[in-house]
């Protein structure tokens, strides 16, 4: 398995610090950084930045989302950091949610489908070169009046490859058809032949493509316990976070990602912490979420039960691990991060 992290740039005054981490993370032999976007900092940025203080390290918007650019914005940025870079750029796109699209930047959510769809299809139009013409059910390029087609004046010197951050089944299926690399969270490895790669494999299979063409990366928290009496601390200290996840994310109408748990097996649990979450009883629903759904989707506990575990995520088809390493400080989380680069190697 690769190795990759996330980092988002937007906490706060805390620039350099994640600039010094994403540097050091290079040193220690990580394969891939992802840069978030969500509600704060954008991606393109940042990851400029990166490039520059970088020199063999992978980089990727995790994620640019689709509804907030034009199709060609999001191509222009992709270029431009793939050259810059010198070919070093992953393009990770996703969809995000009504909540950020509507509420954050006041663009419709309608039809999230076809806009991804569509966007990936004009991107690698742009990727190629020639000059854009393109009409589907979200964009028409050129508009109608007397604006001809276009080419950047720009080329992309190195492939761009594209990730989709994608969880329900239909956006799934989308990912295996069109993508070179798919972004999963909330994975729980003994549920997702079901919950993801079933879905995953009729969109290849409609492509006429293998599993060998989709890289698989997913991402947890790992961190690291002493002991049994220090995990069972650790777990309880994620209960709140996952509550969140469950509860909080999303809209009134649609939460994907409590969605995907329920898919997982624990549909009815899942359900409840999300009615008590919308109720206000946010104790009450941290206080539903059990052990194992906390260390199911995350590589928490003693060395010996992460390397376990990751031996299971490769088990399940993970090309390339994301690595969430806790810690209060710059150090302890580079000092977790080396731990579980390490780990990764051994499975």
């Amino acid at each position: 398995m690769r190795t990759a992290t996330t980092v988002e740039a937007s906490g706060g005054d805390n620039w350099r610090e994640t600039a010094d981490f994403v540097v050091e993370a290079e040193k220690l032999g990580l394969d891939v950084c992802w840069v978030a976007e969500a509600w704060g900092s954008d991606a393109p940025s940042a990851l400029g930045f990166y490039a520059a203080r970088t020199e063999r390290m992978l980089l990727g918007s995790g994620v640019i989302q689709a509804g907030t650019r034009t199709p060609v914005a999001i191509a222009q940025a992709a270029i431009t950091l793939s050259n810059l870079s010198g070919g070093r750029f992953l393009l990770g796109l996703g969809v995000s949610g009504p909540q950020v699209i509507e509420g954050l930047h006041g663009v419709p959510f309608a039809r999230p489908l076809a806009r991804l769809r569509e966007t990936v299809e004009i991107a690698r139009r742009v990727f190629e070169g020639g000059k854009i013409s393109y009409s589907g059910s979200r964009f028409q390029i050129p508009l109608p009046g007397d604006a001809v087609p276009m080419r950047l004046s720009m080329r992309a010197h190195h492939e761009i490859p594209v990730y989709l951050a994608t969880l329900s089944p239909a956006m799934l299926r989308l990912t295996g058809e069109i993508a070179d690399g798919w972004l999963g969270t909330s994975f729980v490895p003994e549920g997702a032949p079901g919950a993801y790669f079933a879905h995953l494999g009729e969109g290849l299979a409609r492509a006429g493509r293998s599993r060998s063409d989709l890289d698989v990366c997913q991402g947890a928290e790992v961190a690291f316990a002493r002991d049994e009496d220090a995990l069972r601390v650790m777990v309880a200290g994620r209960k709140k976070e996952l509550a969140f996840s469950l509860g909080g994310m999303g809209s009134s109408s649609a939460n994907y990602y409590n969605q995907a748990y329920g898919r997982q097996g624990w549909a009815e649990v899942a359900g409840e912490i999300r009615a008590r979450w919308q109720a206000g009883d946010r104790d009450g629903a941290a206080g539903l979420v059990t052990d194992e759904m906390v260390l199911g989707t995350t590589l928490i506990g003693t060395e010996a039960m992460v390397r376990d575990r990751l031996r299971v995520w490769r088990d399940a088809g993970v090309d390339t691990v994301r690595l969430y390493p806790a810690g209060e400080t710059l150090d302890q989380r580079l000092s977790t991060l080396s731990r579980a680069i390490d780990l990764v190697r051994q499975a």
